[in-house]
Formats: C-alpha cells, structure tokens, sequence
C-alpha cells in the first residue's frame, strides 16, 4: 500500500477515545465554594444571639410578628438550614422521599412543645452541630440509607432542632406562638422540598462530573457543623 493511501486512511479514521473523558469539576470552584460556607458560617456564629430571634431578641406580640419570625429561624440559623437542605438532598432518589422532610418538620414541633413544657434535653446545641455534620458525611460517601433509618434519623434530629426554636418563643401568648409554629413548619418543608427537586435536577443533569454537586454540597454543610460544634465547645 502507498504512502498516500496510509494517510487517507488515518485521516478518515475517528479519532474517538476509547474510553470517553469525563467533564471534570473545577477544583478551584470547589475550594471556594467549601470556603465561602465556612466562612458565612463563622459570621453566623458569631451573630448567633440575632440569628435566633428575627424581631431582634423581642417577644414576638402579635400573628404577624410571630409568623415572621418562625418563617426566619429556620433561615437566619445557619446550622438549621444547612441540616434542612442535607435532608432534602438526602431524600433524592428516594420514592417516598417528600416524607422524609415530613417527619422532621412533626418532630420538630414536638420538639419545640417540649421546651415549651420546661423539659430539658441536655446538649441541645451540640447535637444540632453533630446533626449537621453526620448528614453531610452521609452526603459526601454517598451513602444511601433506606427509607425507614432516613427518617428515624431526621426525626430524631428534629426533636433537638425544634427544641432549639422553642427558646424564641417561650412565654408568648397562644395567638403568635401558633404563628411562630406554623411560620417555621411551612418554611422547614419549603425549603427541604426545594432541596430535593434541585437535588433530582442536578443528578439528572449533571451525570459526568468526577464530583457530584450533592458530594461536594456534604463538604459544606459538614465544614458547617464543624463550625457550631467548635463554637458550643469552647463557649
């Protein structure tokens, strides 16, 4: 065979990979975006005493104030929106996973009903902390847990989150107290709803990055926990 008729043939070869590269993750993107949740999650512990109270340390007096302020905690408490939005990712892939939010959102109301009650659940802070760190691990091994764990564990969880809200709200009157609950049970669920629909969207979407969105969101969220447990251990 000629020289000419070797070059046509490579030139009409593809020249397709075996094995096709996958779309890498910048890992600069991931070293930001870890550090900038660590660091707003040290601007959020140091304006803890505010995070907790949205009327700014005051009673809330009416319905409106109430419902403000219920819908603002879970928000403004960065530990407990980063363990709301681990329980939506975590709940991704699942067929009852809109469940899984549920039970946290009733347990937290439990949970508020037992501050409300006087009855002491010894430390509270540090199993929130601890809270947010597990479901980010989770996050980051991947680890699928079954239904019935998923939700033993949120539920848990919530107890101590909801015990949590219940400091705001202790000796206000019937009309802002049922405000402040309904104010954080229809956020938490928001919220945690909205986590696993982007959730379902990024694993659809983005099916060839070397490092899942979900693995890397677990990074942040546990560097998170890591923060407020830090903080309630030296204070």
């Amino acid at each position: 065979m000629s020289k000419n008729s070797l070059s046509l043939c490579k030139s009409s070869t593809p020249s397709t990979p075996l094995f096709p590269r996958q779309q890498k993750f910048p890992p600069q993107l991931s070293i930001i975006s870890t550090l900038s949740l660590v660091v707003i999650g040290f601007f959020s512990v140091a304006q803890k005493a505010m995070a907790h109270h949205a009327m700014g340390g005051r009673m809330p007096a009416n319905f409106f104030e109430g419902f403000i302020s219920g819908l603002a905690h879970p928000i403004i408490g960065l530990d407990h929106f980063a363990f709301i939005v681990a329980i939506g990712f975590l709940a991704v892939g699942l067929s009852r996973g809109a469940l899984i939010p549920a039970g946290f959102v009733i347990a937290s109301l439990a949970g508020t009903g037992l501050h409300l009650l006087k009855l002491n659940l010894p430390g509270n802070e540090i199993i929130i902390a601890c809270s947010v760190i597990v479901f980010g691990i989770l996050l980051v091994a991947q680890k699928q847990l079954n239904f019935t764990w998923l939700i033993a564990l949120a539920a848990v969880a919530g107890l101590f989150h909801g015990y949590a809200y219940g400091e705001s709200i202790v000796g206000a009157e019937m009309t802002p107290l049922f405000a402040y609950l309904l104010g954080f049970s229809i956020i938490q669920y928001a919220i945690a709803l909205t986590a696993l629909a982007t959730g379902n969207l990024l694993t659809q979407k983005f099916t060839n990055l070397t490092v899942s969105p979900l693995r890397l969101a677990g990074f942040a969220i546990s560097a998170i926990g890591v923060v407020f447990l830090t903080n309630s251990l030296i204070s």
